[in-house]
């Protein structure tokens, strides 16, 4: 029988984007370097990133602050659509909206994510193999941290949505062998000053 150890799956969204998402804002290279810097005490054995300009940069700038943590680009840790709920599976009084936001996106996100994201969950989530303790660090989008915290929850699958996550904020899940996964933070914006919190957010949620 393989030995496994507890996974620590560190869980980043990418800086603030500009609009034409093609590289970081001003605000959100600051937000990357001060996530760096969140994570220096932390023992982290790799940075996987997604392909895209906002994750990649993000992960350059984390990975500045960070001592000789290499980072992986990965199409899993992309940006897509990670799975398409049929109606029956969501609230009745939202179901329209949701459908009709899902069908917004393009073709292709819709058609390919599902099957990314089932990869994602198999290379990402759980324990790992061995007798040490792992610790990585995932830069990432929006929907695959909702995805991954769903599937940390044993929420339905439609459950990704509605899990917003701030731009640099931090999450945390624990796998550890013969435990269910355990969220050991969310959306943690502690390392980020006022002004670079809540960025992504319309302004009528922020405190």
């Amino acid at each position: 029988m393989t030995q496994t150890a507890t996974r620590f799956l560190y869980l980043a969204r990418h800086g603030e984007a500009s609009p034409d998402e093609s590289e970081l804002t001003d605000r959100g290279r600051r937000q990357a370097v001060l996530l760096g810097e969140r994570l220096r005490s932390a023992p982290l054995s790799v940075c996987h990133h997604g392909p895209l300009p906002r994750a990649e940069q993000t992960a350059r700038l984390v990975c500045a602050q960070l001592d000789d943590v290499p980072r992986c680009v990965s199409d899993l840790a992309g940006d897509y659509i990670p799975y398409l709920p049929q109606r029956p599976e969501l609230p009745s009084e939202s179901a329209d909206g949701m459908l009709g936001r899902l069908a917004q996106f393009p073709a292709a996100e819709r058609e390919h994510g599902p099957g990314l994201a089932r990869q994602a969950l198999a290379r990402f989530a759980g324990p790992v193999a061995g007798d040490e303790p792992r610790h990585e660090l995932l830069v990432t989008h929006n929907f695959l941290i909702g995805w991954l915290v769903r599937a940390a929850l044993d929420a339905p699958e439609w459950r990704w949505m509605g899990l917003q996550h701030a731009n640099a904020a931090l999450t945390v899940i624990r796998y550890t062998p013969g435990r269910p996964a355990s969220v050991v933070f969310y959306n943690d914006m502690g390392h980020l000053p006022a002004e670079l919190r809540w960025t992504g957010f319309p302004p009528d949620v922020h405190p």
